[in-house]
């Protein structure tokens, strides 16, 4: 049996001292404001407040120092078993780096060194995920362009582009952007977390630790789904790779069958998916992450697709499965045939990262 395992969402934090070492001094000033005018209106509001909540019940691995340390991560995944990660960062730039009075542009490069130098320390095994604005497309496609010559394999735009004021992703704006994208063979990563539509439902919340509305959050990605399948950017850019991180899986499965059935018995047409059904390109373009979810594996891998989805440990959430995934995954994946089983624990990832 194959026992390779790639987690395709982990963190990793920076602290913001880290990033600035790579921005010009004269833009600290500015940074700091964007931060601080960004914590203000954004994530300000009570659903960042229940996003936030669902992180103080701490993980034994969110006091670990792989956490922000390179060299001591690369030991904490050999604990675990696992062979490569994924990494997200834990600060969201595109929040805030685009508020800056000046120096914007420098600031994305800055954050993005930051991430690039996380990962220098072995980067066949710690796959940082760069962030790209989508304020000023030109920029966009500059960094996209960098990062990729300076080794970066994966990219993280907002999954909710209005939450920055951008037009969603169906807008001809995009099109040089996801061209250049595609160019590079990297994925688009959509990382599920805050999402302030939920504010208003926030505010209503009476239960502890904001739980009614942080149960509501990754449910919420369906709106994010539905664009990418329902609006044509997968069929103006087929070679684009979109990868939802940690959204859960047995809604998606759900939520194809019922978009699938919107044609097939509900009379409802899309022209712009050229006589496709949705799900089409859900399984030619997409990808999902999970962490442990027994159901979905045993009983919808046949509407969601070995080839789609990609174990992960997210270490050091509190739903973690460090340091035992070995164990976690082979009490999950166990009755799989092995060829399904090595897709899901690395193979997909291999593709989808060119590993």
């Amino acid at each position: 049996m194959d026992d390779r395992l790639i987690s395709a969402d982990s963190h990793v934090k920076l602290e913001h001292d880290q990033i600035k070492a790579h921005l010009a001094t004269r833009f600290h000033e500015a940074y700091d404001a964007a931060y601080l005018r960004a914590m203000r209106e954004m994530l300000g509001g009570n659903a960042a407040k229940a996003n936030m909540a669902g992180l103080t019940h701490v993980h034994p691995a969110y006091g670990q120092p792989g956490y922000g340390d390179p060299v001591e991560r690369l030991k904490e995944m050999d604990v675990d078993g696992v062979d490569v990660e994924v990494l997200y960062c834990e600060v969201s730039a595109y929040r805030y780096l685009y508020l800056m009075e000046e120096g914007s542009a420098e600031a994305t490069r800055a954050f993005n060194d930051a991430l690039l130098e996380f990962g220098s320390v072995d980067p066949s095994r710690l796959v940082v995920t760069c962030q790209v604005p989508i304020h000023d497309i030109d920029l966009a496609i500059d960094e996209v362009q960098r990062v990729a010559d300076a080794g970066c394999k994966s990219l993280q735009l907002p999954v909710f582009p209005a939450e920055v004021g951008q037009p969603d992703y169906f807008d001809p704006r995009y099109d040089r952007l996801f061209s250049a994208i595609e160019e590079t063979g990297m994925p688009v990563c959509n990382h599920i977390g805050l999402n302030t539509s939920l504010n208003e439902l926030a505010d209503r919340d009476p239960v502890p630790r904001l739980a009614w509305t942080m149960s509501c959050m990754p449910l919420s990605a369906c709106e994010a789904l539905g664009m990418w399948l329902l609006s044509g950017p997968l069929v103006a850019h087929p070679d684009l790779k979109v990868v939802f991180v940690e959204p859960g899986l047995g809604w998606v499965a759900y939520y194809l069958h019922f978009l699938d059935d919107m044609v097939l018995r509900q009379g409802y047409e899309f022209p712009v998916l050229q006589g496709e059904l949705p799900s089409f390109y859900y399984h030619r373009n997409m990808a999902m992450t999970f962490i442990d979810e027994p159901d979905p594996i045993r009983h919808l891998l046949h509407r969601l697709g070995t080839e789609n989805v990609m174990w992960s440990s997210d270490y050091p959430h509190p739903v973690s499965s460090w340091p035992k995934s070995q164990a976690v995954v082979d009490d999950l994946l166990g009755d799989l045939p092995a060829e399904a089983r090595a897709a899901i624990t690395h193979g997909n990832a291999e593709r989808i990262w060119r590993l």
